[in-house]
């Protein structure tokens, strides 16, 4: 095998389609666009969600709901988790930044703590945000809630 006579497999190659020439090519008249239309002329370009004339769904379907720019985003943390941080780690006293180094909370995330699970020993508990309920087990067990 040289240079020279190298040649592609066969079929890889196509050649091109040569629209618009004539009769001929096969590919006269029409120009393979079909028969009149807006996507048979030259310089067509689509609007997003335009259905030809129709009242397009965005326009059909009525508005609804807003984003509420003054939201705050919690982190939920259940007792069971704290409860379980607290005797692997043995401490007496869980902060945010207790929860970061866990791996339950990320960086800039604030922390809420909800009161699914149980709490048994007295816990010093600092967080952002407490449910009632939460912040009630915590004190029936002992402990003592701080908002940070």
């Amino acid at each position: 095998m040289e240079l020279h006579n190298l040649k592609p497999a066969p079929g890889s190659n196509k050649s091109n389609k040569r629209i618009g020439r004539g009769p001929g090519s096969g590919y006269g008249g029409t120009s393979t666009r079909g028969h009149k239309g807006a996507k048979s002329r030259s310089g067509y370009k689509h609007k997003v969600g335009f259905e030809g004339g129709q009242m397009p769904l965005q326009r059909r379907v009525p508005k609804f709901g807003f984003k509420n720019i003054n939201r705050v985003e919690y982190k939920a943390i259940n007792l069971d988790a704290i409860e379980a941080l607290a005797t692997a780690q043995n401490l007496t006293k869980i902060t945010v930044a207790d929860l970061r180094a866990a791996g339950l909370v990320s960086k800039k995330a604030l922390v809420k703590i909800l009161a699914n699970g149980a709490i048994s020993r007295a816990l010093e508990v600092q967080a952002d945000a407490f449910s009632k309920k939460a912040e009630e087990a915590i004190t029936a067990a002992g402990g003592t809630v701080s908002k940070k």
